[in-house]
């Protein structure tokens, strides 16, 4: 083992030096020492690419007849079929898109409903005293105006009313349920006469005749508010039955009747559409109705209607979701409901 005190002892002169400078000094170093750096470099040069423009040489297609601007078109076509579209901005915009209302508004002149003719018909006169009549057929439209109201569709507020058989009250049940739902505030109703065979509104307000639903249907060009006829009664309207055609269920079966009847109800969520229809047993447009409505009420006359015919007209407007049956002509009531007796209304 070495012993530390024969380790010589650097000299005087070079204590205080690292182990690299007594080096340097003893094999020397000092003749390598690196070269002074400048205090600025040069700045080389950028290189910049220089845009070449192309030569646009003449087309070749325009020595053969072809013109310049329709060769340029090409040649910009075929380039934008193969570059990538470019995203364009859309800039903003204070424009307001207005609502449009597709309501059809019915107008024109009103023409006066005969009272008289209504009175001795025992239907109901909108300017008399209130009578057990319309206090019945007010209980027949609150139901018929709450189901439209709770569905809120178009077609629930088209009513289709019919028979089973002729003579059992249809057209005065579909009349009197029109005055009632007029006289609603904010409602109005379009009481259609959809049996074509035989009408009879027109003759039962005393109104004359005119174009109606079977032109509608027939001529496309034709549409139903041109055929609209306004009365002197607040919100009661009336489209007549039209020319007499053999075809009128096919036409019914045809897509111009959803046309028409979206024309008259789309957009216009008060107004109430009720159709005198053709007896169901009787003749089909009734069947075919049915397929465009919400609501329809079946008539049956009392100690009249058979339970099997209402059995088979139900069968038949089975398309409509929604049948309501209605007794007329009843004298006796089982759950001893007698409006008048109580209030006077006298009848």
């Amino acid at each position: 083992m070495t012993e530390h005190k024969k380790i010589p002892v650097p000299p005087e002169n070079e204590k205080g030096t690292s182990l690299f400078e007594r080096a340097s000094g003893a094999f020397g170093f000092d003749t390598f020492t690196p070269a002074p750096l400048p205090g600025k470099l040069d700045e080389q040069p950028i290189k910049r690419t220089r845009i070449r423009k192309q030569k646009v040489e003449e087309p070749t297609h325009a020595k053969q007849g072809v013109p310049e601007r329709e060769e340029a078109t090409a040649q910009q076509m075929a380039r934008l079929s193969t570059e990538p579209p470019l995203p364009v901005p859309v800039l903003p915009s204070d424009s307001v898109a207005e609502p449009v209302d597709y309501a059809v508004r019915f107008g024109g002149k009103r023409l006066p409903v005969d009272r008289e003719l209504l009175r001795d018909q025992g239907l109901i006169v909108p300017e008399a005293a209130a009578g057990a009549l319309i206090e019945e057929f007010r209980i027949v439209k609150r139901g018929v105006i709450g189901t439209a109201t709770k569905l809120g569709t178009a077609a629930s507020r088209r009513v289709l009313v019919c028979s089973p058989h002729p003579g059992e009250g249809k057209t005065f049940c579909a009349t009197n349920l029109a005055i009632a739902i007029a006289a609603e505030r904010d409602s109005e109703v379009l009481l259609v006469d959809a049996d074509f065979a035989k009408p009879s509104i027109l003759s039962t307000l005393g109104l004359p005749k005119g174009a109606g639903f079977m032109d509608c249907l027939a001529n496309p060009q034709v549409q139903p508010e041109e055929c609209v006829i306004g009365t002197d009664i607040p919100g009661l309207w009336v489209l007549p039955a039209g020319n007499q055609t053999n075809s009128a269920s096919e036409y019914l079966a045809s897509r111009r009747t959803a046309e028409v009847l979206d024309r008259v109800t789309a957009g216009a969520p008060n107004r109430v559409v009720v159709f005198d229809t053709p007896p169901a047993l009787a003749a089909s447009p009734a069947a075919e109705l049915a397929k465009h409505v919400g609501q329809a009420i079946l008539v049956a006359r009392a100690d009249t209607t058979g339970q099997s015919a209402l059995e088979d007209a139900a069968e038949l407007l089975s398309a409509c979701p929604d049948i309501k049956l209605l007794l007329n002509g009843a004298h006796f009531s089982p759950s001893g409901r007698n409006f008048g007796s109580y209030y006077g209304y006298g009848e």
